[in-house]
């Protein structure tokens, strides 16, 4: 079995196993140099580092995140979809930080995610280093000013329990002692390049306790456009539309580029199955921005990013178009109403059936359309109509399904959504997906 990244000679031939540890610095698309290919069937290792706040104050990045470098999935052509299966995740870090954000102004073009410079030499993405602790321990390397374009209007530092799968926040002693040695706390893989963001020490909630139960914030395949992978879905995305920086597009070549990759949503878990757009030859399989905890709705805009390491298996559907991710919930995150129903309760279902004279009942099984738009309203139309298209059913069909056997969730705010209904087999057969979804949900 071949199990690692093919030599120069070999590089076009198919490896079963691959194991990623190389990122993106923030961009992810078409300039991006993809490893394998990665055989379709076979499996794919990543050791991710900390999203979100570790990239927002390195001013080099240019997005929001730091990802892995995308991998070739072997026979994946534009117009299929990629099935990717999370065998197993687990977290790395000792500790992060986290909180509500505020802007420097005066230090950044439009987007403080995507571009960055130094106020005081006015260098652009400057590198930096980090002197001390504290909100203002971000060097600019040219200058030695304080450089970070974010600051905490509230935040907190949390240590974290990978075994036992639970976490506790910090006082502020804690706090700067982990600070101290923060790369080595936040786990930073050998190839990371972010700072850690515990080196800001903030501590404002110290002693409360929280479950761990992390997942993927963003997971999925290449844009078709290069884009600032935070940036990869419509409502972070929208700040693209005409920005002035490189990134700026217009709103229609945003929503033809992207596969809302980025979407912060807590069931994409170990056990799930996440079906992904192929836009670029190859599919481009990326993820990163581990979470460790984060309940419905991302309130505060950002959850508790960390290092960690996942596994997938992945699965190329052919002529399966999607323009989002669908997603195979674990049993216990789907909605209530989305559950399927045991064998006695269809039992009972024939039952009623048979005192009616209604003796043709449909067999169907759960499936999850991702919506994404600048507010929850835009996001929930689209994920409707994401369902419609791809099932082929109707618009107020599909309307329907989601009231009486399904659900809308926010997965974040400002607009990303999880669309959960009960779909008939016969059009998850004809999608190429009944047999992932039978063996999902043991049907």
């Amino acid at each position: 079995m071949k199990t690692s990244q093919p030599d120069s000679q070999s590089k076009h031939v198919p490896v079963d196993r691959l194991r990623v540890d190389t990122y993106t610095c923030g961009i992810i698309g078409p300039s991006q140099s993809m490893l394998g290919p990665l055989a379709d069937g076979g499996t794919l290792i990543t050791g991710t580092p900390p999203g979100c706040w570790g990239p927002m104050i390195t001013p080099a990045f240019q997005g929001g995140h730091e990802v892995t470098q995308p991998v070739e999935i072997a026979g994946a052509e534009v117009g299929d979809a990629v099935a990717i299966s999370i065998k197993r995740m687990r977290v790395t870090s000792l500790a992060t930080s986290s909180g509500v954000m505020s802007f420097v102004e005066g230090r950044y073009h439009g987007d403080p995610f995507v571009s960055k410079f130094c106020s005081s030499c006015g260098t652009e993405h400057p590198a930096s280093h980090v002197e001390g602790i504290g909100e203002d321990s971000i060097r600019c390397n040219h200058c030695g000013a304080e450089v970070s374009a974010f600051r905490f209007s509230h935040g907190y530092v949390i240590i974290l329990d990978q075994e036992n799968q639970v976490s506790l926040t910090v006082n502020q002693d804690v706090a700067n002692q982990l600070a101290g040695s923060a790369s080595e706390n936040s786990a930073l893989p050998e190839f990371a390049a972010q700072h850690s963001i515990l080196s800001l020490a903030r501590a404002d909630i110290p002693g409360l306790a929280a479950h761990m139960r992390p997942f993927l914030g963003n997971i999925g395949t290449t844009p078709s456009r290069d884009l600032p992978d935070s940036h990869n879905c419509a409502d972070y995305g929208q700040y693209l539309i005409d920005a002035p920086h490189r990134y700026g597009m217009s709103r229609e070549e945003l929503h033809a580029a992207k596969t809302d990759g980025h979407m912060d949503t807590n069931s994409v878990r170990e056990g799930c199955v996440l079906i992904c757009p192929v836009k670029v030859p190859g599919a481009g399989v990326y993820m990163g921005d581990m979470h460790a905890q984060q309940g419905n709705g991302e309130i505060a805009g950002h959850a508790t990013d960390v290092s960690g390491e996942t596994e997938v298996t992945v699965q190329v559907i052919k002529n399966l178009t999607l323009e989002g991710p669908v997603l195979l919930q674990n049993l216990e995150d789907l909605p209530p109403m989305s559950r399927p129903m045991n064998a006695e309760q269809r039992q009972k279902v024939r039952e009623l059936g048979a005192r009616w004279g209604q003796h043709d009942i449909e067999v169907n099984g759960p499936i999850t359309f991702i919506g994404s738009g600048e507010n929850l309203n835009l996001a929930t139309e689209n994920g409707l109509q994401r369902a419609a298209a791809v099932t082929g059913l109707p618009y107020d069909e599909v309307l329907n399904r989601a009231t009486i056997n399904g659900s809308i969730e926010i997965s974040r705010l400002p607009g990303t959504v999880r669309v959960t209904f009960l779909c008939p087999m016969a059009v998850l057969d004809r999608m190429g997906i009944g047999q992932l979804v039978r063996e999902k949900y043991a049907l």
